[in-house]
């Protein structure tokens, strides 16, 4: 742009910060990594870091998870956008606008903090915080999210391992939503979605209990739910 002069501006930079969720000893954990540079040396905060010039928001994104869970290909993990972050003094530094993104893994590994990260560790959600910067914030916003994409996409199979049963998808939305559901109609509800899920045939697991084996189901071809599965409501709200 003609009369364009960069130098006129205050430096500011891109980062990307990672709301990694997963259900672990029946419930949801997050994973954390406590800060070993200032700002907020010793504080626990949402692993990311800053957009290198050569990447993409979500290139970042994808290395920061790799870095992070110590995971080689992290390809076939769910990863989505949630929101971008801008108020102008999140950052002690300098003006640093933030895309966050929310990812969810079925089976947690052994975190390694990267980078600054003095260590990592997959933290309960309800023990979550205060966490450094705005990311409390984020992770606020990276659940709402999650909770809501489970009423009408098959996102919640992503918590899920390869095989699974619907006594294992039905603890996914009890963990998230934070309620109980009733099994029998949970089971109908989703064996009557069409592609919601796929019975693999001839496989079942012990479940523990005094019956016959659980079938095992895979996710199923479809993205969308129609209809919808709603979250139980609370004196007509939402709960």
């Amino acid at each position: 742009m003609r009369g364009y002069d960069k130098h006129a501006f205050e430096p500011s930079a891109v980062t990307v910060d990672l709301a990694v969720l997963t259900i672990c000893r029946g419930a949801l954990h997050v994973l954390l990594v406590e800060r070993g540079q200032e700002p907020y040396a010793g504080r626990w905060a949402l692993p990311g870091g800053f957009v290198r010039p050569e990447e993409s928001a979500e290139d970042a994104a994808r290395r920061e998870l790799a870095e992070e869970t110590g995971l080689a290909d992290v390809s076939g993990l769910h990863l989505e956008q949630v929101r971008t972050y801008s108020d102008p003094d999140r950052d002690p530094r300098m003006r640093v606008v933030s895309v966050a993104f929310a990812a969810l893994l079925p089976d947690p590994p052994q975190p390694h903090g990267g980078g600054d990260a003095a260590q990592a560790r997959w933290v309960s959600y309800e023990s979550a915080g205060p966490l450094a910067f705005d990311h409390d914030r984020i992770l606020a916003d990276a659940h709402d999210r999650v909770g809501a994409k489970l009423e009408y996409t098959c996102l919640a199979t992503s918590f899920c391992p390869p095989e699974f049963t619907l006594g294992e998808l039905q603890q996914v939305y009890e963990t998230v939503w934070g309620t109980a559901l009733d099994r029998p109609n949970f089971r109908r509800k989703v064996l009557a979605t069409p592609g919601f899920v796929a019975q693999v045939p001839d496989a079942a697991r012990l479940t523990g209990g005094r019956g016959k084996p659980a079938a095992l189901y895979r996710a199923g071809g479809a993205t969308v739910l129609r209809p919808p599965l709603l979250r139980p409501t609370t004196e007509g709200r939402p709960s």
